[in-house]
C-alpha cells in the first residue's frame, strides 16, 4: 500500500477530481488543506510549490491532477487490465 498525501484547498476543482479518483480506485490518502492548515502551506512552499493539487506517492511528487502519472505510480493501469 502506497503512502499518498494530497495537498489541496477547499475551492480547487482539480483537487476534488484527484481525491475522487483516488477514492474511486480504493486508494487511501491523507489530505492536507493548505487553505486551513498553515503547517501544510509551509510544507508545500518548502517543496517549491504554490499551486495545488500536489500529490505525493511514496515521496514522488505529482503536480496537478496527472491521472497517467498517478496510474503509473500506484500501478492502477496494471490492476485494470
Amino acid at each position: 500500500m502506497s503512502n499518498v498525501v494530497v495537498y489541496s484547498t477547499s475551492t480547487c476543482p482539480h483537487c476534488v477530481a484527484a481525491k475522487e479518483y483516488l477514492s474511486d480506485n480504493g486508494i487511501e490518502y491523507t489530505e492536507k488543506n493548505v487553505q486551513t492548515d498553515p503547517a501544510a502551506r509551509k510544507e508545500l512552499m518548502a517543496m517549491g510549490h504554490m499551486g495545488v493539487p500536489v500529490i505525493l506517492v511514496d515521496g514522488e511528487e505529482v503536480v496537478g491532477f496527472d491521472k497517467q502519472r498517478l496510474d503509473d505510480l500506484l500501478s492502477l493501469n496494471k490492476q485494470k487490465q
